[in-house]
């Protein structure tokens, strides 16, 4: 096991959340919140689906976590989406008392062609400040192993600065475990001239066969080692997230010791990992 690195730090984190989709879910995503909430996090983010395919339940989610107490960021995608529907959609958002948006491209469900007047998140971006100001917190998405539709390296990095330059706060990373990935990232944007804050974003490991899916569907990179590790331990889930466990809580104590301004966890709806990684660190 590796040991904390510090006690008792207040280290920013955040957590992201999905909007359940039954009863059961529900109930099982507000008692993994409220163990959450135990860290004082900056705030909670919800996404929804394609196309906003569960926009309705990641709203109703993001109400709950309000009326929790807790400042809560709205996931918001512009695939299909038309000016008069994107204003609707802020001003509920302000009604409700969000202050924190993570804008998205997004993508359309399968099936649909391409429709809406935005095609790019920087769109998004600019059309948000030219509708509310400062109203809100803008967050958006960056690829330290580039975005995997992205044409060139490079192609990604200008999509990156697009998004600054409309009117970006800060951004959130999509995970990864090689950190080497992520402080190229942050030096070429900054020496591109994008000094916005960049927050990891941190996947816990708890199992192989969800992280090989949802990393072969999102272009997040495996380290050879890690992927022979996992492939080692079989079906043996209680060596699968000890290491887990290890790999990660290494990995934000590199970034942490290196100055990264937050660590924001994808919880996947639970907590326990979360939690052990954090306990770990210390925070």
């Amino acid at each position: 096991m590796i040991a904390a690195s510090a006690q008792g730090t207040g280290f920013p984190v955040s957590f992201e959340f999905f909007p359940p989709k039954t009863p059961e879910g529900a109930g099982k995503l507000r008692a993994a919140r409220q163990q959450l909430y135990a860290l004082h996090p900056d705030f909670c983010s919800v996404t929804y689906g394609a196309g906003g395919s569960t926009q309705q339940g990641s709203f109703d989610t993001v109400r709950d976590i309000l009326a929790e107490g807790m400042a809560a960021a709205a996931h918001f995608s512009c695939m299909g989406a038309t000016g008069p529907s994107v204003r609707e959609q802020l001003a509920t958002l302000k009604a409700m008392g969000v202050k924190r948006l993570v804008a998205l491209r997004g993508d359309l469900p399968s099936g649909y062609g391409a429709g809406g007047q935005f095609q790019y998140a920087s769109e998004l971006v600019a059309f948000i400040r030219a509708e509310t100001g400062r109203d809100f917190h803008i967050e958006v998405a960056a690829y330290p192993e580039t975005h995997p539709q992205a044409r060139s390296p490079e192609a990604d990095l200008n999509a990156y600065l697009r998004k600054v330059q409309a009117g970006a706060d800060s951004a959130i990373t999509q995970y990864f475990y090689n950190s080497d990935a992520y402080f190229r990232f942050v030096e070429e944007t900054r020496r591109l001239g994008a000094d916005l804050p960049v927050v990891p974003g941190i996947m816990p490991i708890s199992s192989s066969t969800q992280l090989l899916r949802f990393s072969d569907a999102c272009g997040a990179e495996i380290p050879r080692w890690i992927r022979l590790r996992l492939q080692a331990f079989g079906d043996d889930s209680a060596s699968i997230k000890a290491f887990g466990l290890d790999v990660v809580t290494d990995l934000c104590d590199r970034l942490r010791s290196a100055g990264v301004p937050a660590l924001h966890f994808y919880t996947l709806n639970q907590s326990t990992a979360t939690l052990e990684i954090c306990r770990r660190l210390g925070i």
